[in-house]
């Protein structure tokens, strides 16, 4: 049985009870949550690691990071050293999104390594086997597609992004307005070029419950991607986004029939005054299926610092209910992202994770933030750095300072405020 399927009959697993540990909850509130999908623990059933966690309504927010190799780029060990640092700096998923020759290496050996979640799009693969052997993904069969999604289940994939939503449909109402940017997910781009070439229904919508039996098998947690989402802060909310986002709606309800966990994917491309807007919609269509968000990007033009625009998002629409935010990095838009990039992407939603867990009134954040303050009062610098987000950035702007051991800084010196109030109390 599925973690679903067991919470449906009153069972409390070892995972639940992880996750009400972590999170200082009790067990049965996370066993009624995932039986009624507003908490998913992606776990399949083929893999074990530490950091078991939970996505969903009540919990802390959790953060991805996207990792994988490009056909311009393909050093496994390179990813590895990204899945690392993803996780040192305190990423609680990573998705594998590799293209190119040695993409099933790659993806094999984060399995095996990471200690958190591990999440793939399946039609990644499916669209580069096709290419090795010279067909489009505008010839791909179901077949070609199960399979994949099959094999992957079988390596222990816990999550995995399928664009069932991307129908004709959608595709209509995106031919039927005047978008900036078309479409700029990936694997939406692919199955809007099969139905353009082929004229039917998409595969992936068409064969849905033959996808869902075989996640269902190994207890993998759908994402429904967002084929439609923006990519232009000036497309947010149009016609293509919401239609496809009532699409996903029915789909959450019947892959919960099949036992399996869900999360829905959102945009993307938001600006500040729309976020709330987005994230009460998904709540209300999708009965408060754990929402998955990109960011969101809360301007177009930050190109060099788009882990800035999705941090700014990413504390809104956690503060307005999404419950895990997929990282942005500098690189975004740009190129690959390196090893630095991944770790400045990943502490940036962090941050955000963070304030907005705090302004919910998250224990944990709280705590942390009061142990900071006090700290800060008694100018221990050590505690400082230890509470920080990113220690390692705050022992290094500390000791570059030069000041040594000194109880002040060098922004005040002598004149230092924080000082001098412990003279006056």
């Amino acid at each position: 049985m599925t973690q679903k399927q067991k919470a449906l009959r009153g069972i409390v697993t070892p995972e639940m009870r992880e996750v009400a540990r972590y999170e200082g909850v009790e067990a049965e509130y996370v066993r009624d949550s995932v039986a009624h999908g507003t908490i998913a623990i992606p776990r399949n059933i083929r893999r074990s690691f530490p950091y078991v966690r939970g996505i969903g309504k009540g919990l802390r927010t959790k953060i991805n990071a996207n990792i994988g190799s490009s056909p311009y780029h393909m050093s496994a060990e390179d990813e590895m050293e990204k899945l690392r640092a993803a996780v040192a700096y305190g990423a609680d998923a990573v998705m594998d999104l590799s293209l190119g020759s040695k993409l099933i290496d790659i993806r094999r050996q984060i399995i095996a390594e990471s200690p958190v979640m591990v999440g793939t799009v399946p039609i990644y693969q499916t669209a580069f086997e096709l290419s090795s052997s010279r067909r489009d993904i505008t010839d791909m069969t179901i077949d070609d597609f199960l399979r994949t999604v099959q094999s992957q289940a079988e390596e222990g994939v816990d999550f995995m992004t399928i664009h069932s939503g991307v129908t004709l449909q959608a595709l209509q109402s995106l031919g039927s307005q005047r978008r900036i940017l078309d479409i700029v997910s990936r694997g939406g781009s692919f199955l809007a070029a099969w139905m353009k070439k082929n004229g039917k229904q998409s595969p992936l919508y068409e064969h849905y419950d033959d996808i869902l039996d075989i996640l269902a098998a190994y207890d993998v947690t759908i994402s429904l991607g967002d084929g439609m989402r923006p990519g232009a802060v000036l497309d947010a909310t149009d016609p293509a986004q919401v239609t496809e986002l009532v699409t996903l709606s029915g789909l959450a309800r019947r892959a919960w029939d099949k036992g399996v966990q869900v999360l829905v994917e959102g945009p993307g491309h938001v600006p500040i005054d729309m976020i709330r807007e987005n994230i009460r919609l998904q709540k209300a269509l999708c009965k408060g299926a754990p929402f998955y968000v990109l960011g969101p990007l809360v301007t177009d033009c930050a190109a060099g610092y788009d882990h800035i625009a999705g941090a700014i998002g990413g504390a809104l629409a956690a503060y307005f209910g999404a419950d895990f935010l997929c990282y942005v990095t500098p690189a975004e838009h740009l190129r690959l992202p390196t090893v630095e990039h991944v770790i400045e992407g990943v502490v940036a939603s962090r941050i955000a994770a963070h304030a907005a867990d705090l302004a919910k009134g998250m224990k944990y954040a709280e705590e942390q933030d009061a142990a900071m303050a006090r700290a800060r009062k008694r100018l221990d610098w050590e505690s400082q750095t230890d509470l920080s987000l990113d220690p390692r950035k705050a022992k290094t702007l500390r000791e570059s300072s030069g000041i040594g051991k000194d109880d002040v800084c060098t922004m005040c010196g002598k004149f230092c405020a924080i000082k001098r109030m412990h003279d006056v109390f």
